[in-house]
């Protein structure tokens, strides 16, 4: 019954809001105010599937629902916000085994107040980070994966001259529905030298320097090496982050080098061993073309608030850094089947993606053009480190490792997928994509099936076709065709999707994905969407099949589901 009033509370509130949104509204003080938010509630009514092995026979409640609810104020010199949010009774996978209390619950664990000036601004209460490319602190908010680990606590900005800027912050991380102990505390600075020497600016050159500081405070644990040795842990951690990026034209370098000082925790089975990460990116785009090169060596750089954060599973909490995944995010489903998790103990990427675009009117532009893209992942693991074998003996450095030097472990994970968009009349646009991957089960294992004695990888050859015909301005029907054949885990499956738009208000999906290979089963969904100004509401019906949503490199797995979905969306 408190879920529904919530809901029908919801549902009252946000005819009002677009009353509250309206801008230009003063404060009495001169000062100009803009209210803006948005509604978010997902819901699923469960019901028991033995053929899938549905998750929903052990949801003791009648519905689920993740809903949020957003509101923020601005105005000249100050804003503030909070969010409001009910995972008393959270959807399938959000709720990780040996996790119940924690994840569960509601209420308002975001608020904030940001006072901001010309050259300064202040910040109190939640927020988040980002330093660099986010080796040493990123907090963020990813609903889809059930992460939010921002900071409560104070940051203070200042750009001081022009081309300087300044950050400096402290607090704790927010874990769940509650708060780490350790405080986490940095300070961020950044040079723009073309807006200090002329010569550069009036050349086109954009150069960028930064040097960034967190420290992690965390109280002593009772841990023991072994019967009778208890470890004595380092209380405070620090990593330190430096890079350099410049643009000229269509080209563009980053290079950025972390390190973290000793920080054993249980995900690395407790050692000593200190942690890096070096990357080089390079870029080059200009009308039609475009190139990207990319390399990432880490080595122990897995960063968190809490050491013994994961001793009952593996969870998305309390990471203080982020580890970025050289490989493409997959939307399409059977492309998205074997995603990559950035392995935390270290690895070398490397990433390429080649752009272009075929000039109309030529033999391969035909009449329209026609955009090719290619993209190539290719993930090892590092000397020292061998996956499924333990070597991390507790109180010691663990291991060595050369930095040049692969491991013994093989190729983590490998793909290479070529993307052709071509429009054949007005009307009509076809997007194809091939897509061949080699999937490492021992380094992440989430293959359903078993694979044959002494084999690692699952070899996947994948076929997208994604076709849109537009009958007229209001009327649009898209329809989907994908197909994935391996001899390994599962075998083949198939997909197909048709979608029929009425613009500007309906939208009618039914889609399934097939298994052909061992299981025989389907898993449909069918989706009816109507929208109207900022308001968006989904009604469905089908099965979800178990796997792992990723992004980032970071992935959570979503257990089998069925039942009703209600989905509401709203922004103001």
């Amino acid at each position: 019954m408190n879920k529904i009033t919530l809901i029908c509370l919801l549902a009252a509130f946000a005819p009002a809001a677009p009353a509250l949104a309206q801008e230009g509204q003063d404060d009495g003080g001169g000062n100009k105010v803009t209210v803006s938010g948005s509604i978010q509630s997902d819901i699923l009514i469960p019901e028991f599937d033995p053929e899938i092995q549905s998750q929903s026979d052990k949801i003791d409640e009648w519905a689920v629902t993740n809903t949020f609810a957003d509101v923020n104020i601005m105005s000249e010199h100050v804003d503030a916000g909070a969010r409001f949010e009910f995972l008393k009774h959270p959807l399938p996978g959000f709720r990780p085994p040996g996790f119940t209390k924690d994840y569960a619950g509601w209420g308002v664990p975001y608020f904030y107040v940001k006072t901001h000036f010309k050259n300064w601004d202040l910040t109190l209460g939640n927020f988040y980070e980002q330093f660099g490319s986010g080796f040493i602190l990123r907090t963020y908010e990813e609903r889809t994966l059930g992460i939010d680990n921002s900071l409560l606590g104070g940051r203070f900005t200042i750009r001081p001259v022009k081309g300087v800027s300044f950050k400096v912050l402290s607090g704790k991380q927010r874990r769940y529905w509650s708060h780490n102990d350790s405080w986490v505390s940095g300070a961020d600075l950044e040079l723009s030298l073309d807006q200090w020497f002329k010569g550069l600016s009036n050349s086109g050159t954009y150069l960028t320097l930064g040097a960034s500081w967190v420290n992690k405070y965390e109280s002593d644990d009772d841990i023991m090496a072994d019967a009778t040795h208890k470890l004595n842990l380092p209380t405070s951690v620090n990593a330190f982050d430096v890079r350099a990026n410049l643009q000229k034209g269509g080209f563009s370098l980053l290079a950025e080098y972390a390190w973290k000082s000793q920080d054993p925790t249980y995900e690395n089975g407790y050692i000593y061993r200190k942690g890096s990460v070096t990357m080089l990116s390079a870029s080059y785009s200009k009308r039609g073309l475009s190139v990207l090169l990319q390399a990432k060596r880490s080595d122990n750089m897995s960063f968190r608030s809490r050491r013994r954060e994961g001793e009952d599973v593996t969870t998305t909490a309390s990471f203080i850094n982020h580890m970025p995944a050289f490989t493409m995010d997959q939307t399409y489903a059977l492309a998205a089947m074997y995603p990559y998790a950035t392995y935390p103990d270290g690895e070398w990427a490397y990433q390429a993606q080649f752009g272009y675009n075929f000039k109309r009117h030529t033999f391969l532009g035909g009449k329209y053009g026609t955009k090719l893209r290619v993209n190539f992942s290719h993930i090892r693991g590092i000397d020292g480190i061998e996956p499924g074998v333990d070597n991390m003996v507790p109180g010691t450095d663990g291991y060595g490792s050369a930095f040049w030097k692969w491991g013994k472990g093989g190729m983590y994970y490998q793909d290479i997928n070529v993307q052709i968009d071509k429009k054949f009349s007005r009307s009509f646009d076809l997007h194809f994509m091939y897509m061949n991957q080699i999937y490492n089960n021992v380094v992440n294992p989430i293959a359903d099936g078993e694979l044959s004695e002494g084999e690692t990888y699952v070899r996947s050859n994948i076929f997208i076709l994604d076709g849109k015909y537009r009958f007229n301005n209001k009327f649009t029907l898209r329809g989907e065709v994908q197909y994935l054949t391996t001899g390994e885990d599962l075998g083949d499956w198939w997909y197909g999707l048709l979608e029929l738009s009425f613009l500007p208000h309906w939208m009618f999906t039914v889609a399934d994905m097939y298994n052909s290979g061992v299981t025989n089963r389907h898993y449909y969904q069918g989706l009816i969407t109507y929208s109207a100004g900022s308001h968006r509401l989904q009604l469905g019906y089908g099965r979800t099949r178990a796997g792992y949503n990723c992004a980032g490199g970071v992935c959570r797995y979503v257990p089998s589901s069925k039942g009703v979905t209600i989905s509401y969306n709203y922004n103001f």
